[in-house]
């Protein structure tokens, strides 16, 4: 498989410097009292903003440890192209950050902070492909002068390659689609998904092609699942599992609890949201690898909550608890994407939704894992950097997920295989948690439900 070349552009190592006045002045920040922060554009893309921390006056840099990336930017090969042929006589491409006093936000319309400056690098994308760059590392002076002295403002700006391997669902994946891997203009087929109902009243999910072990896949689904009977709404029993050419199983996506409405209302809760567990096969069986729940946001975003962990493989055995990895909100009509990006970051806004920006701290994992199990850096020397994203078309759209993986995370078919299964179960949640006053289309019913 060839992969397809991308350009990872990240800002970070932020950091402000600003003099300490001996007598109060309009002009003069004093760190304790007021927050900065910074909005930065690159054309085209989605504005990201993150909050700029201040360091004492006579430090000479920023500790990269704690706050690394401020706002990554994920460029194609198409968009390098669109760039360069936009910017070929109208000058030098340039990322703009614009750095503000008081707290992010608008009071009735009007932005809450000041402008305390504003800086412009150049960036000349032409060579990141082959090789990273560095278009800035180090302070900049910033705001008028106050007295001979003005504000500091420290900053990273990079451009890496990060090439991935890009897969197009021909499908949705109700409809048993096939996968292509698209390089370049080139696609060819490379997976098939079989969508089918797995028999909810027996919790033993597997494929005809591998072999059944007593206590195996029953158990663990079981664990992962709920067994109780639940009354009332439900979507339940969806599955799909991925095959390559050969026409053998090397990944599938099980739900394992079922989606049901909360009582009283026609929605999936967050408090009672309904789960995939992703499975790999291993010795004649299958593995659990990872578990996706959904859900329906309340309020003006009516959004799809979602949160993905791996689960861990200690010494041998299987542990239900997890590591998350990925967890924010797609808008449930427009679609967006579902991004696992592992950088840590100081701050930022949510681009889960816009396809362009990595979610910002708030929405994506923090520089250690949430788990209720202590396992260390595990699955740090596993996932760093970006690792993959699938794109999610809203409610009534046709849905045909394009997914995205780096190459580091992928050393054999079944790592694509898991990451595609992965996606698959993304999109169908939209559907799984869509109002259920709302009819579904009959690939997703059971002949029960059609006719019953």
């Amino acid at each position: 498989m060839d992969p397809c070349p991308f350009v990872r552009l990240t800002v970070g190592n932020l950091a402000l410097k600003i003099p300490v006045a001996s007598k109060p002045a309009r002009s003069v920040v004093h760190p304790s009292s007021s927050p900065c922060f910074c909005k930065i554009k690159l054309k085209n893309f989605p504005l990201q903003s993150a909050v700029v921390p201040f360091i004492p006056p006579e430090s000479h840099f920023p500790d990269s440890q704690v706050h690394p990336i401020a706002a990554t930017f994920h460029l194609s090969k198409c968009d390098l192209d669109k760039l360069a042929g936009k910017f070929i006589f109208a000058g030098k491409l340039c990322l703009k950050i614009s750095i503000y006093t008081g707290r992010r936000g608008t009071t009735c319309g009007v932005n809450s902070g000041r402008l305390l400056g504003t800086v412009s690098v150049p960036l000349d994308l032409g060579g990141t492909v082959a090789k990273t760059t560095v278009f800035h590392n180090g302070w900049i002076r910033i705001g008028k002068d106050t007295k001979g002295s003005s504000a500091q403002f420290h900053l990273n700006v990079k451009a890496e390659p990060d090439p991935r391997f890009v897969f197009q669902f021909d499908g949705e994946p109700e409809c048993s689609p096939q996968v292509f891997q698209i390089q370049g203009n080139i696609s060819q087929p490379v997976f098939t998904c079989k969508f089918s109902f797995r028999n909810t009243g027996d919790r033993n999910h597997r494929s005809r092609s591998l072999q059944s072990e007593p206590g195996g896949p029953r158990s663990w689904l079981s664990s992962f699942g709920s067994e109780r009977e639940r009354p009332g709404k439900e979507r339940k029993g969806w599955s799909v599992t991925v095959h390559d050419l050969s026409g053998s199983p090397v990944a599938a996506a099980s739900m394992v609890t079922p989606f049901v409405a909360s009582p009283g209302s026609d929605r999936v809760s967050c408090s009672n949201p309904g789960s995939w567990l992703i499975l790999r096969p291993s010795d004649g069986t299958w593995k659990p690898w990872g578990r996706l729940e959904a859900w329906r946001e309340r309020g003006g975003s009516d959004g799809l909550g979602y949160r993905f962990e791996l689960i861990p493989d200690t010494n041998g055995g299987m542990s239900a608890a997890g590591i998350v990895l990925a967890e924010s909100t797609l808008s449930s009509y427009k679609g967006g994407k579902f991004v696992i990006d592992m950088s840590c970051r100081s701050g930022g806004n949510n681009g889960g939704s816009n396809g362009r920006a990595t979610p910002g701290s708030a929405t994506s994992p923090a520089c250690s894992p949430r788990s209720s199990g202590d396992y260390g850096l595990w699955p740090y020397c596993m996932y760093r950097g970006f690792v993959m994203s699938a794109s999610v078309e809203g409610e009534g759209k046709c849905s045909k997920p394009k997914v995205e993986v780096s190459v580091p995370h992928v050393n054999c078919t079944e790592d694509a295989a898991a990451f595609v299964a992965l996606a698959a179960a993304v999109d169908l949640s939209v559907d799984a948690c869509r109002l259920f006053s709302q009819r579904l289309r009959k690939e997703l019913c059971q002949q029960v439900e059609l006719f019953g």
